[in-house]
């Protein structure tokens, strides 16, 4: 016999298995994993993701120097880099993207994949132009 409290654990990570929220790896366009995104709700129920982890230890000291604004010099770690997303379906939209690396902003959309929900879908894109990345949900041992 199952005991309840078992079918219960089972519900939860399968619940928590099939959404965006959580620590996601970062996998530029070469394959290379970059760093590692916290995303979660904020208390005004938009969706953001913060630079939880630079996977190159040589490079968690980096600030954000091409950035404009408020984001401009602040370490890349512990940076907003995805903001005011709202669900819409099965994607989240309406917020953007901050690249560090570039220093730029972009539209974003992000969304599970339909057949693996370990990989996410992010997409920056200005008017018809946009880029895709996956990026993988993280474990232990990306930490």
């Amino acid at each position: 016999m199952i005991k309840p409290v078992l079918v219960f654990f089972l519900f939860i990570q399968t619940t928590y298995a099939q959404d965006i929220f959580g620590l996601w790896k970062t996998v530029d366009d070469e394959g290379i994993s970059k760093s590692i995104v916290r995303i979660y709700k904020t208390e005004n129920d938009k969706v953001e993701g913060k630079v939880f982890r630079i996977l190159k230890e040589s490079e968690r000291d980096r600030k954000c120097t091409k950035c404009e604004g408020d984001k401009k010099d602040k370490p890349i770690e512990g940076l907003v880099i995805l903001e005011d997303m709202v669900k819409d379906g099965n994607e989240y939209k309406g917020g953007q993207i901050t690249d560090p690396e570039k220093g730029k902003t972009y539209d974003c959309k992000i969304w599970l994949d339909e057949d693996n929900p370990d990989i996410l879908h992010v997409r920056g894109y200005i008017a018809f132009f946009y880029r895709t990345q996956d990026w993988i949900r993280a474990d232990k041992s990306d930490l």
